[in-house]
């Protein structure tokens, strides 16, 4: 049933109310003159470690995990939790040795770092790559995503849905950093309560169909029972989703290429602790460290619990794809939904609603900082004033969405926009960690050999998946991730060998690095050891 009942909507407009009216307090709490550029794009100095760790999160989560990971979950098992586990070991790593050469460095953007570090040209083409990656290939594929899931459990229509969370995204967005940053607390905290209530009702339905009455603690062992194949972290060669997660590699190879570059060099993603104080953005890391061991709890179990289920004859029909009739195992988070009872459908809908709207502001925030402060400010005019950059941020955040808006539905030719995502930004990652990382950690990586990376990292990556098919598999078919980890080292050592013609001199562009900034406090280190105990129990016990 792809209805709302009354009560559903009673909680969804309490849900949007709770967010409209906290993020106007937020916007106008000790609001004096006019908000400064720092304010409106890093929330200078006001965001606390709940508050990062939380909007780092919520950035994080949209439409893809709910629905492709849940669907993963359904054909692949717990494995595809390994995104969401590496996630939190990179994010301590990142917390360590890297959110510090931003913040002591005084980083703002991403595209300055590389100005600094390297030249204006580095970073221009660097700046317009990725407003254009955010704008075609992430804007467009979170908007499509979500505006299929809500016209999919609710009687709103795909276009509507593209409308509505587009406007709403808008408006959390002009408020700036701090109320984004603020707000995700919420957004948080009902895409969690509506993850688990989804959850629960999977594991619900699973106890009631193996006669335990309801007890959802005894539906937990059956899963492992009926679905044991669905219970392996490391997938072997021998395997048929190898191809997806390739064995070791989810843990030291192409995952950890995948995950730094995301979390360490990622504007959406790392401006979140930018106007933070050191302690207080490590704090905030590794707060979202431990919220990323929860995901796969919301996420992806109850893709199993539904794979379990459709194995023991229920959900067929709803399983099967209307055209082909084929099973789609993108369909399992959307029938759950459709399951639950008034209210807690509203619940589910506004977690949904959450995840979406966060990522969305976050990227349209991103999006508004480089093009305001990388290409307008320096190339349109040197000498604006923080209120006329402010307004020129806002223009980007409300011409970037309409322009999203408008490319979506063009993507509903696409078989998996998950995989749309995965495979653009995938070609670019590689190149832009191999920059970082020799950017930061040695000083001879000179500006010709960040230009070379940033050039060739595309075709590069381009050879490796397409020359199979060029070739008629006389060349290896490698797997996504160890594609990523191919192209980072090739591209590495394409740097360090342009570095090496140069002699080594004094560069006066390299970015400051002091061991003692590496230092981390003993809550830290208590915090980290907890997460990494976890991690190391989970891969032991499902591996």
């Amino acid at each position: 049933m792809h209805t709302l009942l009354p009560a559903d909507y009673v909680v969804f407009f309490v849900y949007f109310i709770a967010v409209a009216a906290y993020g106007y307090y937020i916007y106008h709490k000790k609001k004096s003159g006019t908000m400064s550029s720092n304010d409106f794009f890093l929330a200078e100095g006001s965001l606390t470690w709940w508050a990062i760790g939380a909007s780092l999160i919520a950035s994080n989560i949209s439409a893809e995990h709910f629905i492709g990971m849940s669907g993963s979950g359904f054909a692949l098992g717990l494995a595809i939790s390994t995104y969401e586990w590496m996630s939190a070991a990179t994010l301590i790593i990142v917390a360590v040795f890297i959110i510090p050469l931003y913040l002591k460095n005084k980083i703002f953007t991403m595209p300055q770092f590389l100005a600094k570090r390297y030249s204006d040209q580095v970073s221009t083409i660097m700046a317009v790559f990725w407003l254009l990656v955010y704008v075609f290939v992430n804007l467009t594929s979170i908007i499509y995503l979500g505006a299929l899931a809500i016209s999919s459990i609710s009687p709103v229509s795909f276009e509507w849905s593209i409308a509505g969370l587009s406007v709403f995204s808008v408006i959390v967005t002009l408020g700036g950093m701090k109320v984004i940053g603020y707000t995700d607390v919420i957004q948080v905290l009902v895409l969690l309560i509506g993850g688990l209530v989804t959850t629960y009702l999977a594991l619900s339905l699973l106890a009631d169909k193996f006669g335990l009455e309801g007890n959802v603690l005894e539906a937990l062992g059956i899963l492992r029972k009926e679905a044991p194949d669905h219970f392996h972290m490391i997938f072997d060669k021998t395997s048929p989703h190898y191809k997806e997660l390739p064995g070791m590699s989810v843990l030291i190879g192409g995952m950890l290429i995948n995950n730094l570059a995301y979390w360490g060099c990622n504007q959406y993603i790392v401006q979140r602790a930018l106007g933070a104080d050191l302690k207080t953005a490590r704090n905030g890391i590794l707060f979202a460290a431990f919220l990323k061991l929860l995901v796969p709890l919301i996420a992806v179990l109850p893709g199993i619990t539904m794979y379990v289920m459709h194995q023991n004859g229920m959900f067929q029909e709803e399983m099967k794809d209307a055209i082909t009739g084929a099973v789609k195992p993108d369909h399992a988070y959307p029938t759950l939904m459709n399951l639950l009872p008034a209210g807690l459908k509203g619940v589910a809908f506004a977690a949904l609603t959450a995840a979406i709207v966060a990522s969305l502001a976050g990227k349209a925030n991103s999006i508004s900082t480089i093009f305001s402060l990388d290409i307008y400010k320096k190339y349109f005019d040197k000498n604006a004033s923080d209120k006329k950059v402010v307004r020129v941020g806002r223009y980007a955040v409300i011409i970037s969405m309409l322009m999203a808006a408008i490319v979506t539905p063009a993507l509903k030719s696409l078989d998996q926009a998950y995989q749309f995502i995965q495979e653009y930004v995938g070609f670019f990652s590689p190149g832009v960690l191999a920059i970082f990382l020799l950017g930061m950690f040695w000083k001879r990586t000179t500006a010709t050999a960040a230009l070379s990376g940033a050039l060739l990292t595309i075709p590069v990556s381009a050879i490796l998946k397409f020359l199979p098919v060029w070739t008629q598999g006389a060349f290896p078919d490698y797997p996504f991730l160890d594609r990523m980890a191919i192209t980072f080292f090739i591209i590495a050592i394409l740097m360090i060998v342009i570095s090496l013609r140069r002699p080594a001199s004094q560069d006066s562009n390299a970015i400051r690095v002091d061991k003692s900034w590496f230092k981390v406090s003993t809550e830290f280190v208590i915090g980290s050891i907890f997460i990494g105990g976890i991690l190391i129990a989970l891969y032991t016990v499902f591996w």
